[in-house]
């Protein structure tokens, strides 16, 4: 009895040993760096250092919604994230139908094929993800190339430069590059799915929509559900590596997002505190968001995720 509990309580400590090394960077890359939180209550301009910042309390804060124009850009930025999130999040089903129609090509090989060339695109960086949408949609791209040459048009068409339909374009762009890989998630889900409820359905004479439609997606939503209660809890990151690639002079009104415009913020104009103050505030709503989603995932669901 007593060689049982001291074998369970040395496999408890393996199993925290391996888990140890992503605790301790969790902690070093993910809470160590809130310590930055202290420059938004101080008047701190670079190159000079920390230590002679002047304590200014609440300043940088209060300048959110006193001064006319940053309430002016802080309107139109988060105006460009709640659009940008708000269609990420409103076509959220398609990576799941994207899984189910996967699944239900029965050429193996052809299937394997899809699936790889829809998912390399998640490991393109965006900068040469901007690279090929130079290459097609640029001025001298192919796409004008090919357009001038069939007689369709006089001048290039600025499509890259354009501010219209920003928030449409970029959600394509982003959809092509995270399609196949947030399928990944519901063709593991599929696996689930016990197959006598399969074989059952062919039973009763359920041909492949009927099975789709009344065992593989109501099979997936709980899957779906807590994949959409984590995107509404992120809701204010859109990250900035897709937009600081793609903005210009041309469409930065409307393709800066919050996270993008503390970027510009703090490398642009220098406003070290203020940004630090805006990501601050990012932080909290989201901390909020993610309490209010766990909140409605329990009362509908009557489950958790956090």
């Amino acid at each position: 009895m007593k060689s049982g509990k001291s074998r369970k309580k040395w496999n408890s400590i393996r199993l925290f040993l391996y888990v140890l090394p992503f605790i301790v960077l969790v902690l070093v890359f993910s809470y160590y760096p809130l310590y930055g939180w202290i420059y938004a209550f101080y008047d701190y301009k670079p190159p000079k250092p920390f230590s002679q910042a002047q304590f200014v309390g609440l300043k940088w804060f209060r300048s959110l919604v006193e001064n006319p124009i940053k309430v002016k850009q802080l309107l139109q930025v988060l105006e460009n994230t709640f659009a940008m999130s708000g269609i990420t999040i409103g076509t959220s089903w398609l990576p799941m139908i994207f899984a189910v129609y996967l699944n239900e090509i029965r050429n193996v090989p052809y299937r394997k094929f899809i699936q790889t060339v829809t998912t390399l695109p998640n490991f393109i960086s965006w900068v040469l993800v901007y690279s090929i949408a130079f290459s097609m949609f640029s001025s001298t791209g192919m796409m004008n190339s090919f357009l001038m040459k069939i007689g369709a048009i006089d001048q290039p068409i600025l499509f890259l430069q354009s501010s219209k339909h920003v928030w449409l374009t970029q959600w394509l762009w982003l959809t092509w590059k995270n399609l196949g890989w947030s399928a990944i998630m519901y063709i593991a889900a599929l696996s689930g799915i016990d197959e006598e409820l399969y074989e059952a359905a062919r039973v009763d004479g359920a041909n492949r929509r009927q099975l789709i439609r009344h065992i593989t997606i109501p099979g997936l939503l709980p899957t779906y559900f807590v994949l959409l209660m984590l995107s509404i809890a992120n809701f204010l990151n859109n990250g900035m590596e897709q937009y600081y690639v793609f903005q210009n002079a041309f469409n930065k009104q409307y393709i800066q997002v919050l996270d993008l415009y503390v970027y510009n913020t703090a490398m642009g104009s220098g406003s070290y505190s203020v940004s630090v103050a805006i990501s601050m505030l990012k932080s909290i709503v989201s901390v909020i968001l993610l309490g209010a989603a766990n909140g409605i995932s329990k009362a509908v669901r009557g489950e958790s995720f956090i």
